[in-house]
């Protein structure tokens, strides 16, 4: 794909419904727009790197994560669970715009990465590994990937409890948790289905399938929403306890984790052709596409049951973790025209009134992002991971308008 036609499809038309906040931008942002945003985002990093090379715990900063409560740019360390998406970010860059400028910054934050492969104090690894590492294989076929991706995916299962058929996600809280399941957990599967593929082993695969057959059982309400976390007993394999971490309560729709089984069941679909997960992805996207707290411009809420809406924030980053995931099942379905029709909207929406205004936000692309409503951290920010996830879209909708 050309510069020029990438750039004619970020531009697009302002096509949105009435949205109240943040005022809708006169122009859609633009390729070279998210060129400028990336570079000025790169020298920041730079500059902090130069100003306070580590953490209060003594860790070096290495990627931008988001912005702080007292305005100042957050770059955490690579054991961070968003270490793996800035260099993404920086692979769909040279993906969206053939420069090598692009290729060499992804290459040195990329390699910052290697001894992540080993780091299996939580389930993160896919993200940190599958984002940087497996955008680098995709795109330039570099060998040396492979063996690094292998063993990421040997640090993931050690975290599976045969027991219980899935994969640990979080070590914290013992004195209340056995074997807790976070429905972000999806989201590393893709590593597994890959190493399988790539060593011809189906104990990657197998572990996958059962954690998302898992997880298919105990998360999912009637209504196909999903809860956030599910502790199981690790004798057992009983549920403890279904509850939150991130949303609104218990019971409620916390919009990010809504997007993560979306796509995490789309991506177990696409590498298995087994029905019943494209028959989950579908019901999830029904469950979102018409709730009737969906906002307009698709743009969801922090949680579709959060009691304060339409006055509470929305969540950038479940949007565009939504249209990434809607491209892809769009390829699957029978709704493919609908689906894709709703990535476009949401795309369009986060093309004009999400998007960082040029020189804001420290190069962030997208604002107003929720990391954790409930602990008050990240509220209306930009997120790292929204920016990935919506540069994955750009570029999956460009592959799916030239077929």
């Amino acid at each position: 794909m050309t510069r020029k036609s990438a750039l004619i499809l970020i531009a697009l038309p302002l096509l949105l419904h009435a949205c109240k906040d943040p005022a809708v931008k006169e122009d859609p942002i633009s390729l070279d727009d998210i060129t400028a945003q990336l570079q000025l985002l790169d020298e920041n990093v730079i500059a902090i790197q130069a100003e306070e090379p580590v953490t209060s715990n003594g860790e070096e900063r290495v990627m931008p994560r988001t912005i702080n409560r007292d305005g100042s740019l957050e770059v955490c360390p690579v054991g961070d669970w968003t270490s793996g998406f800035y260099p993404g970010t920086l692979w769909y860059m040279y993906e969206l715009t053939g420069e090598t400028v692009w290729k060499e910054k992804a290459f040195s934050y990329t390699s910052r990465l290697e001894d992540q492969q080993y780091n299996g104090s939580n389930h993160d690894v896919g993200f940190r590994m599958f984002c940087s590492y497996g955008n680098e294989l995709r795109l330039t076929g570099e060998e040396s990937c492979i063996p690094v991706l292998v063993q990421s995916a040997k640090t993931l299962i050690a975290r599976y409890y045969e027991n219980v058929g899935c994969i640990r996600s979080w070590d914290f809280n013992q004195e209340n948790w056995q074997c807790p399941v976070i429905i972000d957990n999806m989201m590393n599967l893709e590593l597994l289905f890959w190493a399988s593929q790539q060593t011809g082993d189906p104990v990657y695969r197998d572990i996958a399938l059962n954690h998302a057959r898992t997880t298919m059982k105990n998360h999912f309400r009637a209504d196909n929403s999903s809860v956030h976390v599910v502790d199981y007993d690790t004798i057992t394999g009983e549920v403890r306890a279904k509850i939150t971490h991130q949303g609104y309560s218990d019971e409620s729709s916390w919009s990010r984790g809504q997007a993560w089984g979306l796509y995490g069941f789309t991506v177990t679909y696409s590498y298995t052709d087994q029905m019943d997960f494209l028959n989950q992805a579908e019901n999830i996207a029904g469950f979102l596409l018409e709730h009737p707290r969906m906002p307009d411009d698709l743009v969801p809420y922090w949680d579709y049951d959060a009691p304060g809406i339409p006055d509470e924030p929305r969540d950038v980053s479940a949007a565009a973790i939504m249209a990434s995931a809607l491209y892809e099942l769009c390829r699957y379905s029978e709704k493919g025209a609908y689906y894709k029709e709703k990535a476009d909207q949401i795309m369009e929406s986060l093309s004009t009134t999400y998007a960082s205004a040029p020189g804001e936000n420290y190069g962030f692309i997208l604002g107003h992002s929720v990391g954790s409503k409930p602990a008050d951290s990240e509220v209306d920010v930009p997120l790292n991971y929204a920016d990935y996830y919506y540069l994955e879209a750009l570029t999956r909708k460009a592959k799916l308008d030239k077929n």
